[in-house]
């Protein structure tokens, strides 16, 4: 059994629980190496206290799961069969008395829920996602090597986009370069829908890319990140086309300043908040405190958005292994945007920079 099995499974010890039934793709994946998004069709976990856990998953798949290395049972299904029925006989097959089971609670639909309740008449139902969230948040230094590769495309495609850049170009233009050069690289998936925005757009933190063109003097901001090994990436970058005003100077000056604040608070032993708040304070007092208007980051791994929440209330003391990204920002709405983001990872002295795409004010 792998590391991360034997943890869980020594959780459901300690805590007295039947089996767990993981059904998220991306904690399947994180427990299994098994990646696969079956839309309506059950994809599932089953792990156990003491005994060898058990995948569940369309009879399509099983090619698959034994190629991502899967060694335990494989429970197959076709989409004339019953999941759940099959599901049960497994559990009842063990011989084990179900009491307490563990869910994603934030995952499992109230229907999946009712058909769970009427196989396993459970006593209690408990939310197995604040242990995977706390392994999750932890990685392995085989997960920072991909990381680490993913973030280094991410530089890659910014260069592309700001290459691309030309007065008249609209956003899409652009965004359609970025990402034919990523599959020419190999990149199957983005992170994220690309984010390419110009001039009073960028205003908009999560603007929507359309048909807007560039004009001399907008500020263009690009915020994207590409997925390596089933990890993602995430940097922004904004740049000015033309010249730039006082003001945009401004702007794009403070939120640089408040970014390396961030990166250089960001220690093992650090509460959270406080990376929040080194950014937060830079920004308020050149007196842009109100366009800033979201957290300092978020944690990234194999979701994009993880733990741990890098908001100003969060006391959770920062420890190695962590990585997340640090984007503050600011939003004028009549002159425009602009955020810096890089990936970060906690190293025992501080903070190591995944992502390394320069980050002074770049004049197209």
């Amino acid at each position: 059994m792998n590391k991360r099995l034997q943890l869980f499974s020594e959780w459901l010890q300690e805590q007295h629980i039947s089996f767990a039934l993981i059904t998220s793709s991306p904690n399947v994946f994180y427990l299994s190496g098994f990646y696969c998004d079956p839309h309506e069709r059950l994809l599932a976990l089953l792990i156990f206290p003491q005994e060898e856990p058990a995948l569940i998953c369309p009879q399509m798949e099983t090619a698959r799961v034994k190629q991502a290395g899967w060694t335990y049972e494989i429970i197959d299904y076709t989409d004339t069969d019953n999941p759940w029925q099959l599901l049960e006989h497994h559990v009842r097959s063990r011989n084990i008395a179900v009491e307490r089971i563990a869910v994603e609670k934030s995952h499992l639909s109230l229907e999946r829920y009712e058909l769970l309740h009427t196989y396993f008449q459970a006593r209690s139902w408990i939310n197995a996602e604040e242990k995977l969230r706390q392994l999750r948040m932890i990685k392995e230094e085989k997960e920072i090597a991909v990381l680490r590769q993913a973030a280094e495309l991410a530089d890659y495609a910014v260069e592309v986009g700001v290459n691309a850049i030309a007065e008249g170009k609209t956003e899409l233009d652009i965004i359609a370069t970025i990402e034919y050069e990523m599959k020419k690289k190999g990149v199957r998936e983005m992170s994220f829908a690309t984010m390419v925005l110009t001039g009073k757009n960028t205003a908009n933190p999560h603007g929507v890319p359309g048909l807007t063109a560039i004009q001399r003097g907008d500020f263009v901001l690009f915020d994207l990140g590409v997925i390596v090994d089933g990890y993602c990436s995430d940097i922004t970058r904004t740049v000015v086309f033309g010249e730039a005003t006082e003001e945009q100077q401004m702007i794009y000056d403070t939120v640089l300043r408040a970014q390396l604040a961030a990166i250089d608070a960001s220690k093992p032993g650090v509460e959270i908040g406080n990376v929040d708040r080194a950014a937060r304070s830079i920004i308020e007092q050149a007196g842009y405190g109100p366009y800033f208007t979201h957290r300092v980051g978020h944690g990234l791994g194999i979701e994009l958005h993880e733990y741990p929440s890098m908001n100003a209330t969060n006391t959770m003391p920062l420890e190695r292994g962590m990585t997340f990204t640090i984007e503050p920002g600011i939003y004028v709405p009549s002159v425009g945007g602009v955020r810096i983001e890089d990936d970060v990872f906690i190293t025992d002295n501080g903070a190591e920079i995944l992502t390394k795409y320069p980050k002074e004010l770049i004049i197209v």
